[in-house]
């Protein structure tokens, strides 16, 4: 037999539903993964072999009732460590929710379960989402699987790597300024961040409010498609929810054709900074748009360059708001409560104690930014400018269907190397980071190998709010392309684990 955990998400649910195999078998094969592989890997904070191997037995008692199959029942997924979970432990990735097993499900969750997708269990992830390297995990780094010395991105690392390993077909991240993009980009896998709003956030436990978007992780474009349209949707729950219908993500994925599309390459994502090989393959893949048919057209967008800046004044300013609810008092971790000591206290010792140095260190920045005498130089003066950034962004898609860039301005770096340099840590989502704040669309997908180190490029492709169709188009076509000239995955040439 195929080793299952080989097979795309869309193979596997036709196999299932044709009664080839049954979705206990292909949960099993992938908690044998696991087993074999995570000790090394660490993308895995809690699996949950009971729940899974239960949910994969409902599915194969529909199909033998004779119920439809939805298209991507029995498939196992890895579910970020953010969303809540009733049942088994939400952490976050903080020493501060240690235990913590959440009462509910996310709608988002709750969305998996209704499509009969099987979560396996939740995936390491940067303490509260914040890190570009998940490195600042509470419970540990997890190895990048192309080089395990390497970083897998951050902060969904651990889901990029559970799909690089084989540890499951699919899984979901959330992105606040890249992080299901960076993740992907450098484990050559495929991250998608939906339009803002379309994706439920109620249950997802806050870093940045008008930020955060939960998004599909996979290794093909169809697949991430298939789970899009699962996740997405309206949700009354969430006022920050979008009420309109769900971009035709499926077809566009397979259907994927740039004859006659105009794709801008934005001028302000090269140069100083940017590694030799990232760029080799991210023009390559511009040629390669060119050939399938596609007009070229070169794009300026000023207010990019101060994207990250504007970026580290307003997720930061969010992050002090939303994180000053783990007080100690209703939840989570409890220090210093003697009987002997205040409220105050006790909240100071257990913040002191459960946060890591990145979550206080955005805390402090935030709370700077916020403060009377600081407001409008800082925070409103960011404000400004991710209002310019929309501007640029509408400017830009008057002329074009959709940008390109690369995804990261280099490939996975050395697990240590930038943990004592904030500032060159915060430059790996320097190209993802102006999507998030415009709250329009963007995915990335593998695009070849640097040539000096032979680790995973990413092609970034942006679209405007609610045309996530459009990415799935021409990442559908690039990576057609690709595999006729030179096979896919790219992740067959991955060391072996």
């Amino acid at each position: 037999m195929t080793d299952l955990t080989r097979l795309t998400a869309a193979e596997t649910a036709a196999k299932i539903a044709a009664g080839e195999v049954t979705a206990v078998a292909v949960t099993e094969a992938h908690l044998a993964r696991i087993e074999a592989v995570d000790e090394k890997v660490h993308a895995f904070l809690h699996v949950d072999r009971e729940g899974a191997l239960a949910q994969a037995r409902a599915v194969d008692e529909k199909r033998a009732r004779g119920e439809q199959l939805g298209p991507l029942a029995g498939v196992p997924l890895a579910l970020k460590d953010i969303f809540t979970t009733e049942g088994i432990p939400t952490t976050v990735g903080s020493k501060i929710l240690e235990g913590w097993i959440p009462p509910y499900d996310a709608t988002l969750t709750r969305r998996l379960k209704d499509a009969d997708v099987v979560i396996l269990g939740k995936t390491n992830m940067d303490e509260f989402a914040m890190g570009s390297s998940t490195e600042n995990s509470a419970y540990g780094p997890t190895g990048n699987p192309w080089d395990l010395t390497r970083i897998p991105g951050g902060s969904g690392g651990g889901s990029s790597a559970a799909i690089a390993s084989y540890e499951a077909p699919l899984a979901i991240g959330t992105d606040t300024g890249g992080s299901i993009r960076q993740p992907a980009a450098v484990t050559g896998t495929v991250g998608v961040k939906p339009t803002y709003g379309a994706v439920s956030r109620y249950g997802m436990v806050a870093f940045s409010s008008s930020l955060d978007q939960g998004g599909p992780c996979a290794r093909t474009v169809l697949d991430a498609a298939l789970l899009h349209e699962v996740i997405a949707g309206h949700d009354p729950l969430d006022s920050t929810s979008i009420d309109a219908p769900v971009p035709p993500v499926v077809e566009a994925a397979r259907n994927g054709d740039v004859t006659g599309m105009r794709i801008g390459v934005v001028k302000e994502f090269a140069g100083e900074g940017y590694q030799a090989g990232v760029m080799q393959r991210f023009n390559e893949s511009v040629e390669l748009l060119r050939e399938l048919g596609a007009e070229i057209v070169e794009i300026s967008c000023p207010s990019f360059d101060k994207a990250l800046a504007a970026y580290y004044l307003i997720a930061p300013s969010e992050c002090s708001s939303n994180l000053a609810r783990f007080d100690a008092m209703r939840y989570g971790l409890r220090v210093g409560d003697d009987g002997t000591r205040s409220a105050e206290e006790v909240t100071a010792l257990t913040r002191a104690a459960g946060f890591g140095p990145e979550v206080k260190r955005r805390i402090m920045l935030g709370t700077y930014a916020l403060s009377s005498g600081y407001y409008d130089a800082y925070y409103g003066s960011a404000q400004k400018v991710r209002t310019l950034i929309t501007q640029d962004f509408e400017k830009a898609f008057e002329q074009v269907d959709v940008l390109v860039s690369p995804t990261t301005p280099t490939t996975a770096f050395p697990i240590g190397e930038r943990a004592d340099d904030p500032m060159a840590m915060y430059l790996a989502d320097l190209c993802t980071i102006p999507s998030n704040l415009a709250g329009n669309s963007a995915m990335s997908l593998p695009c070849g190998l640097a040539p000096e180190d032979g680790l995973p490029v990413g092609l970034q492709i942006i679209a405007p709010a609610l045309a996530d169709d459009r990415l799935y188009r021409v990442g559908a076509a690039v990576e057609a392309a690709f595999t006729a000239r030179w096979g896919h995955p790219l992740l067959e040439e991955a060391p072996s684990l």
